[in-house]
């Protein structure tokens, strides 16, 4: 039994470290190349980008859980800090304790990802509510040093857009599709879900769309949602 368990946590640290290096691989790529050698193929790299961005956060998301190396918290905790700042400069800890609220106060006042304003107020209320001067100004020196080395113009398409391009991606369907409206009659969870694809649970959110699953059974990791479906 205590093999299975290693096992399943060798899992989920190999998994985080392909989308960590696939992150790092594909900017590389990118930063490699001159602005005139950008062309229409490099729209791959784009939206590859923006689904690379999302994977770290949902890595980051399960490391919250404990369920990315339960049995290893430290490299669990260690993982989840690195791909909260590879994704936005974001703390670990204090991501953690609002994720913790999110759970315990769903779809409630004190719920920090929730709002009863329409889709677009509420984005911003749920950026407002994440948003630091320390992530700001994290971005502001990453980009001025990267700019000595990458056009500016690609660290604004290929690095900045796609991390905003994920936040929607994230806000979408992982809050405003699971959580609007409300309030939810017989709902446990106050949580929708995705209908059962999981192509499509996979490539839009890393199955974040089963939401009712997930709140059912947050010591779940990411790449086993679909399993409970």
């Amino acid at each position: 039994m205590k093999n299975k368990e290693t096992k399943k946590d060798l899992i989920g640290i190999s998994i985080a470290l392909i989308i960590i290096f696939l992150w790092c691989g594909n900017l590389y790529y990118i930063f490699s190349k001159d602005w005139t050698a950008i062309r229409l193929f490099n729209i791959i790299n784009f939206f590859l980008q923006i689904q690379l961005f999302t994977g770290l956060f949902i890595t980051a998301h399960d490391a919250m859980h404990q369920t990315l190396a339960p049995h290893f918290l430290r490299v669990n905790n260690f993982i989840g800090a690195i791909c909260t700042n590879l994704y936005a400069f974001f703390s670990f800890d204090k991501l953690k304790k609002k994720h913790y609220l999110h759970h315990q106060f769903v779809a409630t006042d004190k719920d920090p990802d929730f709002s009863n304003e329409n889709i677009f107020a509420w984005y911003g209320s749920f950026l407002k509510e994440y948003i630091s001067l320390q992530q700001i100004i994290g971005y502001a020196i990453a980009f001025n040093i990267l700019k000595i080395f990458v056009d500016g113009r690609i660290l604004i398409i290929f690095w900045i857009v796609p991390a905003i391009m994920s936040t929607s991606q994230l806000f979408y369907f992982g809050t405003y599709q699971p959580h609007n409206p409300h309030p939810l009659p017989n709902n446990i969870h106050k949580s929708r879900t995705q209908s059962r694809n999981h192509l499509w649970a996979f490539l839009s959110c890393y199955f974040f769309g089963y939401h009712f699953e997930h709140h059912d059974k947050p010591f779940v990791p990411w790449w086993e949602l679909w399993k409970y479906k």
